[in-house]
């Protein structure tokens, strides 16, 4: 027994040597010989046909400008040319027919009447218009680009639209001179949107296209431009001198009807209707002829439809085809869900490298020991003949020492240990449990999300209890430790500082990878209230003054929508604020928005399904609030169903598309404020709020953040005899519960709590 664990160890260790391969093979023999005895259906979770069938439709939205920039180079580089338009001055232009007739009734009209007939080659087109050159480059350019730049003789562009048809170019050019007077923009990319739908139009119809594609049991006629625009492949073959560049017939006998249609729809869409039963054949089909709208939109498909049943085919297909972005997704999901994919069928036949790598990831992602030995014992069970001689290089991947007494008693009864002779086995792994020398680095299971929580500022009170401190400092957590048992925490690194002076109650906002921080109080006096905004960016451990805000504020709230930031009431001693600015990143520069009904401070704002929501908060005339509304920067405040009890200086947070509130302080029945231990979740398409598990302890104007789908709340104070919560809690929603995740590293007091993408070697 031990000259085969030692062989297999050894084998492992170099994945490369061709006694691997050897090995790996007769793992396979024998796997093969066991299937009928495995029982993979006992606890396996399936998905349903239903699901496998369900079709999603996924839409580039840039496509049509992607098209049509690549025809244009094919137009400047006069490649698949067709059409050839001369003017009254001896110009002439080499054109697509099919980009013309989309804007064009007089192309389309000749295209329609001159259908082209079977067997002939490549077809040329040559008309002579009546009219100069400059003028049809107008046009020109509007069919390829969506603009009229050239405007010196608008009267001539608009006669030589009228006279070729081109009905959008007069509208267009209306537009611009009313645009003179009322300010309208004309969007280039939506007339690009509107050619491409025609050129779609034209494609259904049979007009203009000028090759034929012949699958098994389908003739599918198409524009020979746009499969080169669509196709590495086909752009190589009409452009190299193949034969095939003078066909009007293409016979691609390894390709199914159905594929051919949905990838061919999918030029002059945009769109790919996708479902799991049919995506990997789509894939591989558009990896084979580099067919980009389909393959971009397979390969979104595959990233945003991951989920543990699928996760495993996607990362052996990204595998085998090389897709490193997409093996690197599809494996980060597994090490994040590892407890829901062990617990399927596909886990078990699972190759032992693989397996093996992701038990050794400092990436995965377990609440406890107990989950990586049942999936190591679900994995050997399944092929008990061919994989028992692994059993002891896997577990060495458990770190026992980390498992309570009640989860080693699970340990303990597995059959598996007297069944398959693996006494000495199970002694050892007993020893290891009972052991007081435990490796360090085996005293806790370390875990690196991918991304980081980063608190900035807050204040705290000194060891002495004697006075209070104001921070600069900046913290990133930079990796969750499971230690024993239940036991959790988060090594906390300090990032750096921000810019004077120190702050708390005041505001963050992330857009673009880059944190922004705003106002807050340098001091506990009235004229203390700050209006400076600074960015830190991550990549280049900087920070740069930003335009100051309108108005001096603290204990407001701000978010990010459609590419703006917006900083939402507050207090500025004396007073409460209403008003609202916005902070646009690409120009600097701050404006008004609408005002909120009523001044508010101590509240919170969040965006879910593009509205920003706003809970709670208080004022000179409330001492807290139970509201929410819905703000809109345009049209003010819509008000939705309140809190179950007023709430202020609490945190929310937007998970699975509900709104989560927990902390902060509410009333009494003397109106007196007290700490509010009590959380609720807000679902908009009921306007229903319901209760989920108490805080174990009050949360005063504590930081937030959701991170891989758990809601953090971090430190704060207790309102009730003002001493700190140095706690960070997490509450899981598969588990309906809080857990204790340590200590906060510094300040924990009215700082705030941001997700950041660091820099991999700040994170070694």
């Amino acid at each position: 027994m031990q000259n085969t664990n030692e062989e297999a160890k050894n084998a492992l260790e170099d994945v490369e040597t061709p006694a691997v391969a050897l090995w790996m093979s007769h793992e396979e023999e024998e796997e093969e010989e066991e299937e009928e005895e495995s029982s993979d259906g006992d606890d396996e979770e399936t998905v349903s046909s239903q699901d496998e069938d369900e079709i999603k439709m996924y839409t580039k939205d840039d496509h049509h400008v992607e098209m049509f920039h690549t025809l244009a180079s094919f137009r400047d580089l006069s490649q698949f040319t067709d059409l050839t338009l001369s003017t009254k001055d001896g110009r002439r232009l080499h054109l697509h027919s099919v980009v013309m007739a989309a804007i064009s009734s007089l192309v389309e009209d000749y295209l329609n009447n001159n259908v082209h007939h079977e067997g002939t080659q490549k077809r040329s087109i040559f008309l002579e218009l009546d009219m100069d050159h400059h003028s049809l480059e107008a046009i020109v350019e509007f069919a390829y680009t969506g603009l009229i730049s050239c405007l010196e003789n608008v009267e001539q562009v608009k006669a030589a639209a009228q006279t070729i048809g081109a009905h959008r170019v007069l509208e267009v050019l209306k537009k611009m001179e009313e645009s003179s007077t009322n300010g309208d923009s004309i969007s280039s990319s939506q007339q690009l949107a509107v050619s491409l739908r025609s050129t779609r139009e034209l494609w259904m119809d049979g007009v203009g296209c000028d090759i034929t594609l012949e699958a098994v049991g389908l003739s599918l006629p198409v524009h020979r431009v746009i499969l080169a625009a669509s196709s590495d492949f086909f752009r190589g073959m009409f452009s190299s001198g193949m034969r095939e560049s003078t066909q009007s017939h293409i016979r691609l006998p390894f390709l199914s009807a159905s594929d051919l249609e949905v990838l061919i729809a999918s030029s002059y869409s945009g769109t790919l209707p996708l479902s799991w039963s049919r995506v990997f054949e789509i894939s591989s089909t558009s990896l084979q002829l580099q067919y980009q709208p389909a393959l971009s939109l397979s390969l979104d498909f595959l990233q945003q439809e991951l989920n543990p049943h699928s996760c495993l085919d996607v990362a052996s297909f990204a595998k085998a085809y090389q897709v490193e972005k997409l093996l690197e997704v599809s494996d980060k999901f597994v090490l994040r869900q590892f407890q829901k994919v062990a617990c399927t069928s596909k886990f078990k036949d699972l190759p032992a490298k693989q397996l093996l790598r992701y038990l050794n990831s400092r990436s995965l992602c377990v609440p406890s020991e107990l989950v990586v030995f049942k999936a190591v014992v679900a994995w050997i069970q399944a092929r008990p003949k061919a994989r028992l001689k692994l059993a002891k290089e896997l577990m060495k991947t458990i770190y026992f020492p980390l498992m309570t007494f009640e989860e080693f008693k699970e340990v303990r009864c597995v059959n598996m240990w007297s069944k398959h002779n693996l006494v000495d086995l199970y002694e050892t792994v007993w020893e290891d449990f009972c052991s007081n020398e435990v490796d360090p680095q085996c005293q806790c299971r370390i875990y690196l999300p991918e991304q980081s929580l980063v608190l900035t500022g807050g204040d705290q009170i000194s060891e002495d209890l004697g006075r209070r401190h104001i921070s600069r400092e900046v913290w990133f957590g930079n990796s969750l430790m499971n230690q024993t048992g239940i036991r959790k925490a988060m090594e906390w690194r300090q990032l750096g500082e921000m810019p004077e002076p120190s702050r708390f109650c005041h505001e963050v906002a992330v857009f673009q990878g880059k944190l922004y921080v705003f106002g807050g109080k340098k001091y506990y006096g009235i004229g203390d209230t700050l209006q400076c905004v600074y960015r830190y960016d991550p990549l280049q451990n900087s920070w740069q003054r930003m335009a100051d805000m309108t108005q001096k504020r603290n204990s407001f709230s701000a978010v990010v929508i459609g590419g703006s930031i917006y900083a939402i009431g507050g207090h500025c001693d004396p007073e409460y604020i209403e008003s609202v600015e916005c902070f646009s990143p690409s120009t600097n520069s701050w404006s008004m928005a609408c005002p909120l009904d009523l001044s508010l401070s101590g509240h919170v704002a969040k965006v879910l399904q593009d509205q920003i929501f706003i809970s709670g908060g208080l004022n000179s005339d409330y001492p807290c609030l139970a509201s929410l509304f819905v703000y809109h920067p345009e049209r003010g405040c819509t008000y939705l169903a309140s809190m179950s009890q007023p709430r202020a200086h609490h945190c929310m947070e937007t998970l699975d598309d509900r709104l989560y509130v927990a902390g902060g302080i509410t009333l009494d029945s003397n109106d007196g404020a007290i700490d509010q231990l009590t959380c609720e979740v807000y679902t908009p398409a009921s306007d229903m709020w319901t209760a989920f598990s108490s805080l174990p302890v009050p949360h005063v104007g504590a930081g937030s953040a959701i991170l891989e789908g758990k809601l953090y709340l971090l430190g704060g104070y207790s309102q009730e005899d003002y001493s700190d919560t140095k706690m960070i809690h997490r509450y899981d929603p598969a588990l309906l519960r809080w857990e204790n995740m340590g200590k906060m590293p510094g300040p924990n007091n009215d700082l705030r709590v941001s997700l950041l993408h660091l820099p991999p070697h700040v994170r070694k």
